[in-house]
């Protein structure tokens, strides 16, 4: 019998720029995860949110492998208290909800995800914190500025459409590659940059990758 999935609960957290609203996804089948994910949602003036489809799939993907996962609104977003601060204060958001995670879940490994503006969120915030796993969906690196002399030291995945209308396929491929570890690349064909169509195919290559490395003992 399958054990019937956890309520989403909702959380305020310690920003700072004030409160953050977030959203709590865990593992339907584990009372005590031993990771956590927080997962970045794409650019807040341009309606990105917390419940965006891509940022919810990513969320249900770590859940899938056994990692709760934490959604949060940017400062201005949502329930969120602040204004947008052009990639820094979100930033400093991801690292305050990551902050907060690592002590509401003392010893479980930390893990980061993100999608388009919160990939590139993610990939700062995961330099700047040790992390366990990092995630970036259609990372927009050149919409927010990643400095490629800090970078994250963990496995990291990205996941690309070659299709994304707002995020050069080709520029990620390149630069993915041109680092000095590349993180592991899974281009889909056919598919543009929300994922329409596709949010299944998506949610099983990060569960893939995830299950594979934690049988790998990464």
């Amino acid at each position: 019998m399958t054990a019937a999935a956890t309520p989403t609960r909702n959380l305020q957290i310690p920003g700072p720029a004030g409160t953050l609203e977030a959203l709590l996804d865990e593992p339907a089948s584990i009372s005590s995860p031993q990771s956590v994910a927080v997962v970045c949602h794409p650019h807040p003036l341009y309606g990105g949110t917390m419940t965006n489809k891509v940022v919810y799939s990513l969320a249900k993907a770590f859940n899938e492998a056994g990692i709760a996962a934490v959604r949060f609104n940017y400062r201005g977003v949502g329930a969120s208290t602040g204004t947008y601060d052009d990639g820094n204060g979100e930033t400093a958001d991801a690292l305050a909800v990551l902050e907060w995670a690592a002590q509401r879940w003392p010893g479980a490994r930390l893990c980061v995800g993100g999608f388009s503006f919160g990939g590139a969120v993610a990939i700062r915030a995961a330099a700047a914190r040790d992390v366990a796993r990092l995630v970036t969906i259609a990372p927009a690196i050149r919409r927010v500025s990643v400095d490629e002399s800090s970078l994250p030291q963990c496995p990291w995945l990205i996941v690309q459409g070659d299709r994304d209308e707002l995020v050069d396929p080709s520029d990620i491929q390149q630069w993915a590659q041109a680092l000095p570890e590349s993180p592991s690349l899974v281009m889909l064909n056919g598919v543009e940059h929300f994922f329409h169509g596709r949010l299944n195919e998506l949610r099983q290559v990060v569960v893939r990758w995830l299950i594979e490395l934690a049988q790998l003992g990464r």
